[in-house]
């Protein structure tokens, strides 16, 4: 035993266990106390009301968590020299715009006696910097410690888009399960949520304009998201720092809208040959020749971009399947009647049209890949294009001088893993094998662009979880702490400075276990990386292959 625990000692991690890494992290060697009685954070402006929530959010939790990192097991009491009576957080603006050119930088100071100080450009860049300092604390014999202070971070982001997209229309997420994985979000500094409303499965949200694909489209009525509903998680994300961007998928992935309008539809539930005409049932896109599902398509639109206040508007365009639209009657009168159209044309056209809305409501159009690349679209830049198919999506799609979100299937899907959702098929999902941790972390979405100008288009990334195995009793674990290790890729990349290499996967799962324990710890079920003797003996379960 006394020799395993040397071994322990030597491997054990020698900086903090922040996550993710810091930009520029410089400490010292003395430990200091948190002064448990009195210990207020303070601020220069009291007029953000971001930075008002913020701070009693972590007042709170400094004063009621008592971490202790699980491998810290054997250490005795931390020998400590003074005390940090306060955190003076000051802010450059109190203005609380949050959009894609927000400022998310910190400087944090923690001194070796006295007051700790925080200051930021925003107040979203405050958030930042206080979800940082409450890593830094430790319980240490009954004590709340910081190791190895003096401590000065200066940190940002890599990148400024840095999401997990939600499918909440396959299965259904309560209020309190969104509200849950935003806190998650915010203790590993993603910020984008994409929320997937809808797809061909449910129409989970209230319409105003049309009342009908709510009464028809929702599993039941208490599975649906109201306005008032949206508005109270448009809220919450703000409060930490973390954008709302809608996704209404069109013109496939729509046989929900079919249950209220048949009659503006291709492909309907085609059974029992399905696949002849989508991805997986059921059936049915809008029909692109149809007037009246462009009308349709305009409604959506405006009703929800103005509830949706987020800049960001996803109007999907993946999954299309050409025969659906082949085989329509309508349109193949109309591309009979209409001389140099075409089934692809007029998808090009349709796009145009829904792109065209999107900028009349002052919003940023994002759509998936497919229309660029497999349809010829062109379309203005402001347009942010969604890369998913494959790793190289993300260099076609800057070529051609666009905005893009990483997202590649075979890394960023955490949906995946668990064979196949059809019913009498044994074989494995299309989207298998499971993805774990250091597949998603050794991914750099930077990979073979070396132009400066073209690797700044990449904004950042997504994981995904779409939701046909997935609902409220699995997203916790289902989520994290895979997307705490694609959260360090975003803001601080895995790249390590010092020692001018990419950082070696045993050396961070010890900061990333530590992450897991303290998301575990705040109520957030993220599932277990190693046997519980790993965590306390770091790098001595590493892989003898991988490790030479």
């Amino acid at each position: 035993m006394a020799a395993t625990a040397a071994l322990f000692i030597a491997l054990a991690p020698s900086v903090q266990a922040v996550w993710p890494m810091p930009s520029e992290y410089h400490d010292g060697k003395i430990g200091v106390e948190i002064k448990r009685s009195g210990f207020m954070i303070k601020s220069n402006v009291t007029s953000s009301s971001v930075l008002n929530a913020a701070i009693e959010r972590y007042q709170y939790l400094i004063e009621h968590e008592f971490f202790d990192s699980p491998y810290n097991f054997n250490e005795g009491a931390l020998k400590t020299s003074g005390y940090i009576y306060s955190l003076q957080v000051d802010v450059q603006s109190a203005q609380d715009v949050l959009d894609l050119e927000t400022d998310e930088s910190y400087i944090l100071e923690v001194p070796i006696e006295g007051k700790a100080a925080l200051s930021a450009k925003t107040p979203f860049g405050a958030v930042r910097g206080l979800e940082t300092f409450s890593q830094l604390i430790m319980a240490n014999s009954g004590r709340k410690t910081i190791k190895n202070a003096p401590i000065r971070i200066v940190d940002a982001p890599k990148f400024t888009h840095r999401g997990i997209l939600l499918d909440t229309s396959r299965n259904f997420y309560h209020v309190d399960s969104i509200l849950r994985t935003l806190d998650a979000m915010s203790y590993n500094k993603l910020n984008v949520l994409h929320w997937h409303v809808v797809d061909a499965f449910s129409w989970p949200i209230e319409s105003k304009v049309h009342p009908e694909l709510t009464e028809k489209g929702t599993y039941s009525m208490d599975m649906r998201y109201s306005y008032q509903d949206v508005k109270k998680i448009i809220n919450y994300a703000k409060n930490r720092a973390i954008r709302i961007m809608p996704e209404f998928n069109m013109p496939a992935n729509t046989f929900v809208i079919g249950e209220a309008h048949p009659e503006i539809m291709s492909c309907l539930n085609k059974q029992p040959n399905w696949d002849k005409y989508a991805v997986e049932p059921p059936s049915g896109q809008l029909n692109i020749a149809d007037p009246r599902a462009v009308s349709f398509a305009f409604d959506i639109i405006t009703e929800y971009s103005r509830l949706f206040i987020d800049l960001g508007f996803h109007i999907g365009g993946n999954s299309i399947n050409m025969d659906c639209w082949k085989e329509d009657p309508v349109i193949e009168l109309y591309v009979r009647d209409h001389p140099g159209e075409s089934v692809e044309s007029l998808a090009v056209g349709w796009f145009m049209q829904m792109v065209g809305k999107l900028a009349d409501m002052g919003k940023i159009p994002f759509l998936y890949e497919e229309p660029v690349l497999n349809f010829n679209y062109t379309s203005k830049n402001t347009t942010i294009m969604q890369a998913w198919v494959g790793e190289d999506s993300v260099g076609k799609l800057v070529d051609k001088g666009y905005r893009v979100i990483a997202s590649p299937w075979n890394r960023y899907r955490l949906d995946c893993g668990h064979g196949s959702w059809l019913s009498n098929f044994e074989g494995s999902s299309w989207c298998d094998p499971y993805k774990g941790w250091q597949q998603i972390y050794s991914y750099d979405p930077l990979a073979n662009i070396t132009e400066p100008e073209k690797r700044k288009l990449v904004l950042g990334g997504e994981v995904a979880l779409f939701s046909a195995q997935s609902d409220e009793t699995t997203i916790d674990r289902y989520l994290w702490p895979r997307a705490s290790a694609f959260a360090e890729i975003m803001w601080s990349g895995n790249f390590d400075p010092i020692m001018n290499a990419t950082r070696d996967a045993a050396k961070v799962a010890p900061r990333l276990t530590d992450q897991r324990f303290r998301m575990v710890a705040r109520g957030i079920m993220a599932e277990p990386l190693q046997p519980l003797w790993c965590i306390r003996y770091p790098e001595a379960c590493a892989h003898p292959t991988a490790a030479s």
